[in-house]
């Protein structure tokens, strides 16, 4: 059974920083691409920050390029997302997904994702 755990998160200050975990099970972690996404009250689910399976390239909306980081702990199972310079337009639910064969040029789309984590808010205060 896939599974995704998102933790981490909650209140945060505008300029500061906070880091997201999603611990991964029951499947081969290294098959799969990863990620993270999120969405505001009245906006589409945005494709925040992505790893590739096939050749591990990171893929970064342009609002967080600069700001959030990827990465991947392969021995945990687990990706996490780190944010700095945080800005309230961050504000969202942050859901983890994963998904297989996943063509680069869609990686960045919700729909390209089969499984997903339950999510956890962020919200930052100005």
């Amino acid at each position: 059974e896939v599974q995704l755990q998102a933790s981490g998160g909650g209140l945060v200050q505008a300029g500061g920083s906070t880091r997201l975990s999603c611990a991964a099970s029951g499947f081969n972690f290294d098959d799969y691409s990863i990620g993270w996404f999120r969405q505001a009250p009245g906006k589409e689910r945005e494709g925040v920050a992505c790893i590739s399976s096939s050749d591990g390239s990171k893929h970064y909306a342009d609002s967080v390029k600069g700001r959030f980081t990827i990465s991947s702990d392969n021995a945990k199972n687990t990706v996490y997302l780190q944010m700095n310079r945080v800005k309230p337009e961050d504000t969202a639910v942050y859901y983890c997904a994963a998904g297989l064969r996943i063509i680069v040029s869609m990686i960045r789309f919700p729909s390209s994702y089969d499984n997903w984590g339950q999510g956890t808010q962020v919200t930052v205060s100005s």
